[in-house]
């Protein structure tokens, strides 16, 4: 696969051009939920974050990124995010408009064309890791520049426990 068509190589590439402390990373042990991920990596699990690609009714996207164990409101995103009926968007969509599969796309590196929200408690972890682009692939970043390279909108996306 040439670097052109391999999206850790890319999101590798667009961390290094963005010169911030962060990393893809290739390692030993699966990470395809957020409990493998933590375990391979050794983290806790609120270290782990998900990036999941929404679609509205108008056709409109919105990426949000949020730790991994916690549940998207979906009602106060759609109003947060002033789109109605939000939907996780299908997994071709999502590998058609990011260029990743699902369970690899990373919370950076997207364009300025895809608006981003992170959830507030994304900012409570030191570092996180999140999708490096291909399922085998995770990306090592602090969370203030996954919202510094979005131009993100910092938010409560997510539902409350207790």
């Amino acid at each position: 696969m040439s670097e052109a068509n391999d999206p850790a190589e890319r999101l590798a590439a667009f961390v290094a051009a963005a010169e911030v402390d962060a990393a893809v990373l290739f390692p030993e042990g699966p990470t395809a939920t957020v409990a493998e991920a933590a375990a391979t990596l050794d983290v806790p699990p609120t270290r782990i974050v998900k990036s999941l690609l929404f679609a509205s009714q108008g056709g409109d996207y919105l990426l949000v990124v949020a730790c991994g164990e916690a549940k998207i409101d979906r009602q106060r995103l759609a109003e947060i995010a002033g789109l109605p009926k939000l939907k996780l968007a299908s997994p071709a969509t999502v590998l058609a408009v990011t260029g990743c599969a699902v369970g690899g796309m990373p919370p950076v590196g997207h364009g300025a064309s895809l608006p981003v929200i992170v959830d507030r408690a994304v900012l409570a972890e030191p570092i996180v890791y999140g999708g490096g682009g291909r399922i085998d692939a995770v990306l090592r970043i602090l969370p203030e520049d996954i919202v510094r390279l979005n131009r993100a909108t910092l938010a409560d996306v997510t539902e409350m426990n207790g």
